[in-house]
């Protein structure tokens, strides 16, 4: 990934247009890839391949080059569904271990390549997990704890942290979400004029 690119990912919407969703928070990100209960409908998570290409779509710069074994990718899972259900204001004591024990293991260490420029040394799903879960616990612990907000569209429930001055966003996205809202509403005021 670009490390000048904009932070956040490329999501599709159901009738397949591409917007942009930057959740303000790596551990946000992987909640995109399915989760607890219902959302498990949306499960991405499969082998280690499809690890390594949320890891290689997420904000991490630059991509990883990740070996994650099955035992990994279900870890990945746990952690993932374990952190959902913390910041929906739903997770339990196994929750906070589950996250904890993720974040104890070494992170991803980034290197000096022959090139100067920045790698990651080598990299397994555990280092990977450690920093998705460090960074949780940065965001669960840190000053926007509050801030942690789903989308407020009836039919979407992404999860961000709203990092904006006032502290007033409301949408996953404005060029999907939020425009929906503004074209419901313009049609409904229309409909209100014209009656």
């Amino acid at each position: 990934m670009d490390s000048t690119a904009t932070p956040g990912l490329t999501l599709k919407s159901r009738t397949g247009a591409a917007y942009r969703f930057d959740p303000g928070a790596l551990c946000l990100e992987l909640l995109t890839t399915g989760g607890p209960g219902l959302y498990g409908r949306y499960e991405v998570l499969h082998t280690g391949a499809d690890l390594a290409e949320w890891a290689g779509a997420s904000r991490l710069t630059p991509t990883p080059v990740l070996e994650a074994s099955e035992e990994e990718v279900a870890q990945a899972r746990e952690v993932r569904d374990a952190l959902f259900r913390m910041v929906l204001g739903e997770g339990g004591p196994d929750d906070v271990d589950t996250l904890n024990a993720a974040a104890a293991a070494p992170p991803l260490a980034p290197a000096i390549g022959p090139d100067g420029e920045k790698r990651w040394g080598p990299a397994t799903g555990t280092h990977l997990l450690a920093t998705v879960a460090r960074d949780a616990v940065e965001l669960l612990t840190g000053p926007y704890s509050h801030r942690i907000r789903t989308c407020a569209a009836e039919d979407c429930h992404l999860v961000y942290v709203d990092t904006s001055r006032p502290g007033r966003r409301r949408w996953c996205s404005m060029e999907h979400c939020g425009n929906r809202h503004k074209v419901r509403a313009s049609r409904a005021r229309q409909t209100q004029d014209g009656a």
